[in-house]
């Protein structure tokens, strides 16, 4: 019997990436090699006891990244722009992916589109950032990171990622309001926006990764459904049997609210709302069912992560 193809996974102990290892060990058809930092951690433990290959590997560490990569057949890419929050981070973190991923049969991408395609710099709507971004980890990696694949000539899928439904389990959770009752505040007005479980992220790239021919040279919008804020709302009313509001925040309000992310967030969503015909389209529902049978609903998210669920 041949050995099994192996695919790296970088950002393994991650919720993205660790989606994909977990969702390539459950569906045995590759070996998974899972980058991680710092391989003693408790998620990379875990990993290794489903099955992967855990090694060490660091983003700023080409040569590691070329170790991690050695021998396989393909991998799986992501960058944590969040750890750090700096597009210059990001930008080199991608440099030093696309020089190790050499000699790679199938690199796949998780990316973005970039938001100055439809809002310019000089547009006083949302404000500016680092004097060339409107969202940092959406421009940095749809304006520039995605073209160093094609420069370098690698055999790339592109998966455009959507809002993960895991960030309605925390701190974008309904919260309970002096009366009592519950409150969905998301900065959407009445717009709809694109929305994936990060386990089904993990098993659409497995898909992705099963059809080299049909895949490498595309880009694929990932999003299992287009739901407003009031269906948002309406999912979390029936899994807490609890009546849910949903009462939108502006952009700007969310952009005051203080934390770290507050203002890239904001302008985030002030993207999705105003330019949602840009993104929606972008993200097929129907390719991106039938890349993951049995996808989840928001519904059915919530009802599994029921647990989970931090009401504020």
């Amino acid at each position: 019997m041949s050995e099994k193809k192996i695919i790296a996974v970088v950002g393994a102990t991650g919720e993205q990436g660790g989606a994909v290892a977990r969702a390539l060990l459950t569906d045995g058809e590759f070996a998974v090699r899972a980058l991680a930092r710092n391989p003693e951690s408790v998620a990379a433990k875990k990993l290794a006891e489903l099955g992967a290959e855990v090694v060490a590997a660091d983003l700023y560490d080409v040569e590691s990244l070329r170790k991690g990569f050695g021998g396989a057949y393909g991998a799986y890419l992501v960058t944590p722009f969040f750890t750090h929050m700096s597009a210059a981070k990001e930008f080199e973190e991608v440099q030093n992916l696309v020089a190790a991923a050499e000699g790679l049969k199938h690199v796949v991408w998780s990316t973005l589109e970039d938001t100055r395609e439809v809002i310019a710099l000089d547009d006083d709507r949302m404000p500016t950032l680092d004097e060339k971004y409107k969202v940092p980890h959406f421009d940095v990696k749809g304006g520039e990171a995605d073209a160093l694949f094609e420069k370098a000539g690698l055999p790339t899928t592109y998966v455009r990622m959507s809002f993960y439904w895991n960030n309605l389990l925390g701190g974008m959770a309904p919260h309970r309001a002096e009366d009592g009752s519950l409150k969905l505040s998301l900065p959407m007005g009445e717009s709809r926006i694109s929305g994936i479980a990060a386990e089904d992220i993990g098993k659409a790239v497995v898909s992705v990764l099963k059809h080299p021919e049909s895949t490498i040279g595309q880009t694929i919008g990932l999003g299992v459904e287009h739901l407003t804020g009031q269906e948002v709302a309406q999912a979390f009313s029936e899994v807490l049997g609890e009546s849910v509001a949903y009462e939108p925040l502006s952009h700007n309000d969310f952009r005051a609210l203080g934390f770290r992310e507050a203002v890239e967030i904001g302008n985030m969503f002030q993207y999705y709302a105003e330019f949602d015909t840009h993104i929606l389209p972008r993200r097929d529902t129907g390719q991106t069912r039938a890349l993951v049978p049995g996808w989840l609903t928001l519904k059915e998210f919530l009802s599994l992560h029921r647990e989970d669920i931090v009401i504020g």
